[in-house]
This record gives C-alpha cells, sequence and structure tokens, in this order.
C-alpha cells in the first residue's frame, strides 16, 4: 500500500506480480517483433538467400508504449509522484536495471550500436583534448646581406 495509505483510484496493476506479468509479456513481444527485422544474406558458392532475425532491444519506452497498448499509461507506476505508487518501486527499478543490461550486454556483443547503447546507458567515454598550436620559427641567416 502507498505511502500515504490510498491507492490510487485508476491503478491498473493492482500487485507489483501483475506489472512483472507485463513485463515478461513485453520480452516476448519483443522476441517476436524480431522476425520484421530481418538481415538478408547470401551464403555459399550458390549464394543461397538467407534470412536472419535480428535482436531488437529493450526500451523503457518500448515497454511503456507496449503497456498502454494493451493495459493503459505506467508513467506514474514508474515516476510515483504523489507515493500512490511506492509499493511498486522495487519492481519498477528491476524492470529499468533488466532493460539497462539487455542494452549494454547487446551493445558489447555487437547485436547492437556500441556507441547508442553508451549515450542511452550514460557510460559515454570523455576524453579532454587539450591541443595547443604555436608557430616554431627558426633563425634563418639574411638572405639578403650576401656579399
Amino acid at each position: 500500500m502507498a505511502k500515504n495509505g490510498n491507492i490510487h483510484p485508476s491503478r491498473i496493476f493492482k500487485t507489483p506480480e501483475e506489472l512483472e506479468k507485463a513485463f515478461i509479456e513485453y520480452k516476448a513481444f519483443v522476441l517476436e517483433e524480431s522476425n520484421k527485422w530481418l538481415k538478408v544474406m547470401y551464403v555459399g558458392k550458390e549464394a543461397h538467400r538467407v534470412e536472419e532475425p535480428q535482436k531488437v532491444p529493450l526500451t523503457i519506452e518500448g515497454f511503456k508504449r507496449f503497456c498502454y497498448k494493451y493495459y493503459g499509461c505506467v508513467n506514474h507506476y514508474f515516476d510515483n509522484k504523489e507515493g500512490y505508487y511506492s509499493d511498486f518501486g522495487n519492481i519498477c527499478t528491476r524492470i529499468k536495471e533488466e532493460i539497462r543490461e539487455d542494452q549494454i550486454t547487446g551493445g558489447l556483443l555487437g547485436f547492437y550500436n556500441p556507441s547508442i547503447t553508451q549515450r542511452l546507458n550514460n557510460l559515454t567515454d570523455k576524453k579532454e583534448l587539450d591541443l595547443k598550436g604555436g608557430v616554431n620559427i627558426p633563425n634563418l641567416p639574411d638572405i639578403g646581406n650576401r656579399s
């Protein structure tokens, strides 16, 4: 129950387990979506066409969109601005962490673009480049005064 003793009247999921079940359904949905993203290859001496489904990343936005389509808006479960959804804090954290882990692992293994994965998860390698320039003019003999 929420910290203020109230349960929001428009609550879609009554328990954290119901939200977890929706996340499991989302992962199955994403796996099925991979059949829409095919990598076409031509293999062998005869160049046979082979289509291979690509791994589709999990995203928090995708999960929210999935829930909106099948259940309703779940933003307030993750935001918990008024404390009505405090009992969902642990499952929301686990969902976010599993999505982040999927993105990081997929980036490391080359399934996802590593650069985008790094930026999405605040893992960018920040390098400072300090360039100092100057002109070095060597002392040359005076060419105009030839005797």
